[in-house]
């Protein structure tokens, strides 16, 4: 998929999106399991890794805060990728919530569910591990809208409300509104109702997901395979998820949390070349 688009529906804010791939589903506790077990093993990405190499000649996105593209893999993250599967295990790590998270020590029932507790650094290692790459907010973006369609939500214009017929949002599955543990998360692709328009499952509720970009002000109306690359406070994630309000579920909404955080509600999905 690829294409012109305006970035959250907004006329102001153009971008053109080369073709590319997006997974169908979010990263589950059993893919997260064999990529965990590579590190532990002593795989870690080599620095420069995780580029859109498909564009502009293997450089990557353009930076649309500065001058320059995509860097790729900073070695000195290889600090959030700990050689040894007891801190994995931790409440430090995939075990930071003790009601939801979704990682076991063991494989359980859990593998279909979404990896949550995960931070940005961990997510670009998958993606990288997994021979993709994070996808831009603007791509995630692109795909949540149905690209030139500019839907309100992935499914359509439809306001989400009162159940998990559209997305597993508002804690409403399996808790009828009241949240109580990771029951309320949903296997991966459970809601084909809300699929996107390229087939997307996902792309609202269930975890919201982590994309490339810093968090900041746009600085640049258009953007042609851009993302901002300028180191700030918080990168961004899109989705909403099971346990917020529709608002979120919407094809604009974003927000920003620092790399090194880790959320229940926060997991991933990756992207890559066409």
């Amino acid at each position: 998929m690829g294409g012109a688009f305006e970035r959250d529906n907004d006329p102001s804010y153009p971008a053109t999106i080369s073709s590319f791939r997006l997974d169908a589903y979010e990263v589950t506790v059993g893919r997260f399991r064999q990529f965990v077990d590579a590190v532990v093993s002593g795989w870690r990405p080599a620095p420069g890794s995780g580029k859109h190499t498909h564009l502009n000649r293997g450089s990557g996105l353009w930076n649309s805060a500065a001058s320059g593209n995509e860097v790729g893999w900073d070695a000195t993250w290889n600090a959030n990728l700990p050689a040894l599967k007891v801190a994995w295990d931790s409440s430090s790590y995939l075990a930071c919530d003790p009601a939801y998270a979704t990682w076991t020590p063991n494989r359980a029932g859990n593998e279909n569910l979404p990896i949550n507790c995960v931070n940005w650094y961990q997510s670009a290692a998958f993606c990288i591990w997994d021979q993709g790459f994070l996808p831009s907010a603007a791509e995630e973006n692109y795909a949540a809208a149905g690209g030139d369609e500019q839907r309100a939500y992935p499914w359509g214009a439809t306001v989400p409300s009162g159940s998990t017929a559209l997305a597993v949002f508002g804690c409403y599955l399996n808790a009828s509104g009241n949240c109580t543990d990771f029951s309320n998360i949903a296997p991966v692709g459970s809601v084909a109702a809300g699929n996107g328009r390229y087939g997307q499952a996902d792309l609202a509720g269930n975890v919201a997901e982590w994309n490339l970009d810093w968090d900041a002000p746009d600085t640049e109306s258009e953007c042609d395979d851009c993302a901002d690359l300028q180191p700030a406070i918080a990168r961004v994630e899109r989705g909403g998820s099971f346990f917020f309000y529709a608002s979120l579920l919407a094809s604009t909404s974003h927000d920003g949390v620092p790399p090194a955080a880790r959320s229940f509600d926060l997991g991933l999905r990756c992207a890559r070349t066409p």
